[in-house]
């Protein structure tokens, strides 16, 4: 099935239109849900083409010709084909000068998303609900430890600017919201956020963004398809 998103064209991509933009990817990756909502936010025209992972297409031999070690999601124009998250990040940033927005990406990489503690938190306590209602566990527990003093490091930050990097929201933003989305379901890592005003502030404001909405359409679109 093919989805064909149109958009207002961005001033920076104003003689591109939407068949020549596409990206490649899995609604069920938060790694696709992050450049869907980037491409959103800068309401830039694309086409999505589906890829199924538990189909193995990501090894069928013309996407492989697009992405050699088989990664996902591609964004491909006609000038590039971006299947590296640093490729995709310094195309969708538009800027090369934004130095405390790759800050708080790093940030992200290395403290909240793998090795941290959220996608950890996130794989243990939805495949165990029993372990999120009683919060005993000696490996949930660290990693809750372990979320907790990131999410107050993002709580320190948040307390000086809006957003993480600067009183304007930025791609260092968009990249926290899928997994954030993801702790919002669960009760014991949603506590941790609501606990902390800033970051629960931060967390709500960004959730709500239209760009995020439309990329749930999409997910949620995906599922009635598949019913």
């Amino acid at each position: 099935m093919l989805y064909i998103i149109f958009r207002k064209r961005n001033r920076y991509y104003n003689l591109m239109a939407a068949e020549d933009r596409k990206l490649y990817g899995d609604l069920n990756t938060p790694e696709t849900l992050k450049v869907l909502a980037c491409l959103f936010e800068h309401d830039l025209d694309f086409e999505f083409v589906p890829i199924n992972l538990e189909a193995n297409q990501h090894r069928e031999k013309h996407f492989l010709s697009m992405s050699p070690f088989g990664k996902l999601p591609v964004l491909e124009d006609p000038d590039v084909t971006l299947f590296e998250e640093s490729g995709r990040r310094a195309y969708l940033l538009e800027s090369h000068k934004q130095a405390l927005v790759a800050n708080w990406i790093d940030v992200k990489d290395h403290y909240f998303e793998p090795p941290g503690p959220a996608l950890k938190l996130i794989s243990l306590l939805s495949s165990n609900k029993a372990i999120d209602d009683v919060g005993e566990s000696d490996g949930v527990d660290h990693e809750i430890a372990e979320l907790s003093q990131v999410l107050d490091v993002y709580e320190a930050q948040l307390g000086r600017f809006k957003y993480l990097a600067s009183d304007k929201f930025t791609v260092a933003d968009v990249l926290h919201l899928p997994n954030l989305h993801s702790l919002m379901g669960i009760a014991s890592t949603k506590k941790l956020i609501d606990s902390r005003p800033h970051v629960s502030a931060w967390c709500s404001e960004i959730l709500a963004r239209p760009s995020w909405t439309k990329v749930l359409q999409m997910k949620k679109q995906k599922m009635i398809s598949q019913a």
